[in-house]
């Protein structure tokens, strides 16, 4: 029988800027795959302790939404001020991220019960609680609900959407990819191949170690 390690990521309030709006703060309604790659990266110390292979599934909810507003410190050249500025800021409320390992459980679990920095989802003041445990899946089709799933995989439906699966140690390259996304959840099933206990599909998605980034200067 296959195993996975679940983990539950719960936080009162979190934000994802969605990226492909400059000078905006438009917030995304799902984490991106490489923010959650990089909380297990934080878990572990660095993404030199992550396996180059570490692929998972995961799942998104959150209870509310609203707009703040924030103040923004602009970066600018040594030596020159920048004008501090106020502006709306997207967030989500008491939201329950679900990631799923099928890998490495092991060390996750040894990694998890320990983490070397704190975690956090989203923007760096946003921690979060996170829980741990093995489940058993079984094969066959189950609910794509709440999950986040590649674009091209049959029969998914929710909103379009480009996120990143993948950012270089040095932020010079980003891999984008097509994802889908319900947020009310989508009540239609999924064949991945795999299920768990309580009938979610599990969508494995690309691998989101910075040294997976493609050579190519196109992204």
């Amino acid at each position: 029988m296959t195993q996975a390690l679940e983990l539950v990521v719960t936080t009162p309030i979190v934000s994802f800027r969605n990226p492909l709006y400059a000078g905006l703060q438009v917030g995304l309604p799902c984490p991106p795959p490489s923010t959650v790659g990089g909380l297990l990266a934080a878990a572990a110390g660095s993404w030199a302790r992550v396996p180059e292979h570490t692929r998972f599934a995961m799942g998104f909810r959150a209870a509310g939404s609203g707009t703040d507003l924030e103040t923004y410190h602009p970066l600018g050249s040594p030596g020159t001020s920048t004008n501090i500025t106020i502006k709306d800021r997207d967030f989500l409320a008491l939201t329950t991220l679900t990631v799923w390992l099928t890998q490495d459980i092991e060390m996750w679990e040894a990694v998890l019960r320990r983490p070397v920095w704190p975690l956090r989802l989203g923007r760096s003041q946003d921690l979060v609680a996170l829980r741990a445990r093995r489940i058993n899946l079984t094969p066959g089709p189950g609910t794509q609900g709440h999950a986040i799933v590649p674009d091209d995989l049959p029969q998914a439906t929710g909103t379009r959407m480009r996120l990143t699966t993948a950012v270089a140690l040095d932020r010079s390259r980003t891999r984008w990819d097509g994802y889908r996304y319900s947020a009310p959840g989508a009540s239609g099933q999924i064949d991945t191949g795999l299920t768990t206990p309580d009938g979610q599909a599990l969508a494995l998605l690309p691998p989101v170690h910075p040294t997976q980034l493609p050579t190519a200067a196109a992204f």
